[in-house]
């Protein structure tokens, strides 16, 4: 996980990017470290992005750039939507996507599920610049089970579903919930008129086998699916998103329909989404569009993908 180089100056963090790519990270302190139930869980110091949060050994944010995730993973979906007051989200330990949720004056309840409740625990008290007091929110609803036998099992129905999960590697907790049979569920779980997003996977064109799946699966499922990307410093390249729905579309709003619905109901000023924003993530070039069209896989519990 972490080496020294010849001269002893750094030590470095590796991240397994793809199996063609390895990203060194030089660290000045390893702040926590710990294995859960489920997965393992590192708190690190990088001089490049500040303090990370890793997870079974893959960076899942920095302080320098979670901003630019949390923003495109929450607000194309909760700004599509006229006024939503229930929302879903599954997973998201950092707390960081229920805090862009609560953002929403509309919001009257946000159901966080998340299986692994140490890394809950340890990201509330060591990243609090993440969360920012969304655990303690009055609106907030905290469970600590599977989301995916949660969906399942619940009569309730939610104007928007957040997937914020960690990658599906192989015998880890979330692999079961970027399938087809996952996606039916969340697909049952929302209102009429709902919508839900989900963070896709690296979209880079010479890594993006699982982007192109995630989406064809959606498609599978729902009427609308919008692919779109952001990119992400500490992630090293382009990331991928889908919104999905029958019937609400991301891309009929306009820069300054997004813009006002921003003004009008978000009670913090974002840091990286607006109009523009809205309008340039969902602006996929041709050749990732080709990719993107070509792929005629579908993800199942049966044959379920996995993240290098």
């Amino acid at each position: 996980m972490k080496d020294s180089d010849p001269d002893n100056k750094h030590k470095w963090f590796r991240d397994h990017l793809s199996p063609n790519l390895t990203a060194l990270h030089s660290i000045s302190d390893r702040i926590y470290s710990e294995r859960t139930s489920f997965q393992s869980v590192e708190i690190i110091r990088t001089d490049g992005f500040g303090v990370c949060l890793v997870l079974d050994g893959k960076i899942q944010s920095s302080e320098a750039d979670e901003f630019v995730y949390h923003e495109a993973l929450a607000h194309p979906a909760m700004l599509s939507h006229p006024g939503p007051e229930g929302v879903f989200i599954a997973g998201g330990g950092e707390g960081a996507t229920l805090r862009e949720v609560l953002a929403h004056k509309t919001v009257k309840r946000a159901v966080m599920v998340d299986i692994d409740e140490q890394v809950v625990d340890i990201c509330r008290r060591l990243l609090p610049s993440w969360h920012q007091q969304a655990f303690d929110d009055p609106r907030t609803e905290l469970h600590f089970v599977d989301a995916r036998n949660y969906l399942e099992q619940t009569s309730e129905q939610f104007d928007v579903i957040i997937i914020d999960l960690v990658d599906p590697l192989e015998g880890g907790p979330a692999r079961l919930l970027y399938t087809r049979e996952f996606y039916q569920a969340v697909e049952q779980k929302l209102k009429p008129g709902g919508i839900m997003s989900v963070q896709a996977e690296s979209a880079e064109l010479t890594n993006m086998s699982n982007f192109t799946a995630i989406l064809n699966t959606l498609s599978s499922v729902f009427s609308v699916t919008r692919p779109y990307r952001a990119h992400v410093p500490s992630f090293l390249g382009v990331w991928g998103f889908v919104c999905a729905s029958q019937s609400l579309d991301p891309i009929a709003l306009t820069c300054e329909q997004i813009d006002s619905t921003i003004s009008a109901r978000v009670s913090k000023e974002l840091k990286s989404y607006d109009g523009i924003t809205h309008q340039s993530v969902f602006a996929i070039p041709k050749h990732i569009r080709q990719k993107l069209a070509s792929c005629k896989r579908i993800i199942t519990d049966a044959e379920p993908i996995s993240a290098y």
